[in-house]
């Protein structure tokens, strides 16, 4: 048996294409410097996986910021408004990815949504009337070079054709049905010139098969690919799926001329299935995922063994394979000199999957009296009680009438309007505030020790002091602290919980420059302190205006931690939203009565395929949330917030949470989700992002104004909150300052007219 890898982490062991793209997006480095840092990274990647005696090592796995964008840009599908702006290939190609606002012109970015089931985001590409797709640059033949100069012969991995037709945004009159030739013969041009350079396999990634498929679906699917795989001539190519099984296309995918096709073990329910029901040619070869790419947890090679043994009864060729890219986990284990032993030997990380796979090679070789199954059976035998009684017996005695919050909506409504005397079309934040040096020099002068508590938290009150005296300044009508005293909205919480465990360095791409550091889950969960109180409440004694208590809910919390394994996902949620309720029924105490709740990644667990999403997951996720606010005042009222993906399928289950306030992503879609909300008459307040946080340009008011005239064209006033579309830690302190001003002048100007 041989060994691959679908794709490997780009950041680098310690971020380094983070701190390098972005000293270049400042102007602080110079083109030149950051190719050669991507480059020296893609060489050190590349010989580690050739260290492992990885058989199958991709190449254009890398990227400055999507692999989305990357196949869109390499052909040519780049809307007119980013041409016209005239810039060199890289800084066109940031545009896309950040918007851009300068000499040549001001751009917005393209959309940004949530990849598949992860916390990945990709870039949505656009196809405007204006389009010629054709090949454009030479990213992926470079990089397939440069391995090969290293003596190493890569697969180069490329987004395919299907799944790139199905992310596709069209923006003007062409559909796809007008671009099907192009692209197809744009796909043929590279697989040629990745031939005629030596080129021996051609990895297509085709994610979007794992989706429930029409019959139309279907025949897309098999026009491209008749038509790819009949001119593919030498080169072999592999059809790579995961994050799901392809039970709606397995035999059409089986009938066309495909050399290799990747299954995923892990996710994929119904793939071993499906060898059983139908069989697998024996002249081609499965790529079968059964290291999983998603999650932290030392490989049980009992089970993976088992697995493997089960899915050569019907299969000739294997290649141990991982069940998607690496890019979802941190780089190495080894990078945690403060975590005791005792929890590293549970963890693999990327670098450390790769030895998986080489000694789950060496054991279906040699057999299981090898010590590397020997050594691993022996330490999954070993006791490791991860339980509170406590939380069982909490978790144990919940009722029906927990998950209910009283009185109805409407009621908690006309209550809140008395309370709050809030005026039409209210302005606030997500929660958020730039996360400058200063501020993180303090969070880590305290962390390290060098400074005490005291010193720390007078700082922090200082900048909240700064941050309110703003919010009055500009008029802005609900206010918030900053938090100042958060690393990151999961693992602040998470560090004031029992049962987390941190890492120091497990850093993973989020998108583009933004990584993150999820959490552990290691066992039962329960609050052991206050969370977020003492801030809350020193920050309300500011001023007059409400302030929000900000808190990470339940699911988002889950979602954004790397979970346990041993209990069920609804388990632990369940566990989380009793914390989460301690936290805001103390909140509510010490008088804080606005409260958001974020509930930024309520779909990323959402199954792939609708009729699994109520009971493999919405059943006890939208409980969860509401078990956490149920129980407050009426006149308490509970904010919600979400963040890029796709809501338009789940409005009813979101509309189940009762909030009484939620704000969506919503600036770079083009407000589309409004339609949607419409159409479902949906009750709850809402605050659809006026302008796009993750890109540094600054929105000016008359943009503003025309964003709020359009939303007003389709929603009441009496329902509408204004706001940014997500929280703005990552931002600058001048175009955050800017921003913020121009929204709320722009609201102003926008309640005159409605007066």
């Amino acid at each position: 048996m041989k060994t691959a890898v679908i794709g490997y982490p780009r950041i680098g062991s310690n971020r380094e294409l983070k701190f390098a793209t972005e000293r270049y997006l400042k102007g602080q480095i110079e083109q030149s410097e950051l190719l050669q840092i991507a480059q020296n990274l893609r060489k050190e990647h590349w010989v580690e996986q050739d260290n492992q005696k990885i058989d199958y090592i991709s190449s254009n796995d890398f990227s400055f910021y999507d692999n989305v964008l990357d196949t869109a840009y390499l052909l040519n599908i780049i809307p007119k408004r980013y041409q016209e702006l005239q810039l060199n290939s890289l800084d066109q190609y940031f545009a896309m990815a950040r918007g851009y606002q300068g000499e040549n012109g001001d751009v917005k970015a393209l959309a940004m949504k949530k990849w598949f089931n992860t916390n990945y985001h990709y870039l949505v590409p656009e196809v405007d009337d204006q389009v010629e797709i054709s090949l454009n640059g030479t990213k992926i033949f470079d990089e397939f070079q440069e391995a090969l100069d290293l003596g190493i012969k890569t697969k180069p991995v490329i987004v395919g054709p299907y799944t790139l037709m199905k992310l596709l945004r069209f923006t003007g009159t062409l559909t796809y049905q007008d671009i099907l030739d192009d692209l197809i013969n744009g796909y043929l041009e590279v697989i040629k010139k990745l031939r005629d350079l030596g080129a021996s396999w051609i990895e297509v990634d085709e994610p979007a098969l794992v989706f429930d498929l029409s019959d139309k679906d279907i025949i897309l699917f098999k026009e491209i690919y008749t038509k790819i795989l009949d001119n593919k001539e030498s080169v072999k190519i592999l059809l790579q799926t995961y994050f799901g099984d392809i039970r709606d296309c397995y035999q059409t995918v089986l009938n066309l001329d495909f050399d290799g096709i990747g299954l995923d073990f892990i996710e994929g329910k119904e793939n071993l299935t499906l060898l059983d029901r139908y069989g697998f040619d024996q002249n081609k070869i499965l790529f079968a995922g059964v290291v999983n790419g998603k999650n932290i947890w030392k490989n049980e090679y009992e089970k993976t063994v088992s697995l493997i043994e089960k899915i050569k009864n019907n299969v000739n060729k294997i290649v141990l394979n991982t069940s998607c890219s690496l890019i979802h986990v941190p780089y190495t284990i080894e990078n945690e000199r403060n975590l005791e032993q005792i929890y590293k030997n549970n963890f693999s990380f990327a670098q450390e999957k790769l030895k998986e796979l080489f000694q789950l090679k060496v054991i279906m070789r040699i057999g299981k009296g090898h010590s590397y199954y020997v050594d691993n059976l022996a330490f999954f035998k070993e006791p490791n009680n991860r339980t509170n009684e406590a939380v069982q017996a909490r978790i144990a005695a919940l009722k029906k009438e927990d998950f209910i919050r009283l009185p109805e909506f409407e009621v908690r409504r006309q209550i809140q309007k008395e309370k709050f005397k809030l005026p039409i079309l209210p302005t606030t934040t997500i929660g958020s505030f730039p996360q400058t040096k200063e501020v993180r020099a303090n969070r880590r002068a305290y962390r390290n020790g060098d400074i005490d508590e005291q010193t720390y938290a007078e700082f922090n009150h200082q900048m909240i002091k700064e941050w309110i005296k703003y919010q009055e300044e500009i008029d802005l009508d609900v206010l918030v602290h900053g938090e100042f005293e958060r690393n990151d909205m999961v693992e602040y919480f998470g560090e004031n919980l029992d049962g987390y465990l941190f890492t120091e360095n497990g850093w993973v791409q989020s998108y583009g420059t933004r990584c993150v550091k999820p959490p552990v889950i290691w066992g039962d969960i329960s609050r052991v302190r206050p969370l977020t109180v003492d801030y809350a409440v020193y920050t309300q004694a500011l001023t007059k205006k409400p302030v929000k208590g900000m808190l990470t809910g339940p699911v988002t919390m889950l979602n954004w931690s790397f979970p346990r394994i041993d209990i069920s996902l609804a388990e632990t949620t369940l566990q989380l939203a009793l914390a989460i309720k301690d936290e805001v029924l103390d909140l509510e105490d010490h008088g804080i009565k606005i409260i958001q709740i974020d509930e930024a990644a309520l779909r990323e667990k959402l199954p792939l395929r609708k009729r699994d999403w109520q009971s493999e997951y919405l059943d006890w996720a939208i409980p969860a949330y509401r078990l956490v606010h149920s129980s407050v005042q009426a006149d308490t009222q509970i904010h919600s917030h979400m963040c890029y993906s796709e809501f338009d399928d789940i409005i009813q289950a979101i509309e189940d949470m009762d909030s009484d306030v939620i704000s969506f992503e919503a600036s770079r879609s083009d407000l589309t989700l409004i339609d949607t909300l419409n159409r479902v008459n949906f009750k709850t307040e809402i605050g659809p992002g006026v302008y796009d946080i993750h890109s540094p340009r600054i929105p000016s008011v008359e943009e503003l104004e025309r964003v709020l005239t359009s939303m007003l064209e389709k929603l009441s006033a009496s329902k509408l909150w204004i706001n940014p579309d997500c929280g703005l830690k990552t931002r600058a302190y001048p175009e955050t300052l800017a921003s913020l001003k121009n929204m709320v002048e722009a609201t102003k100007n926008i309640r005159a007219k409605l007066q």
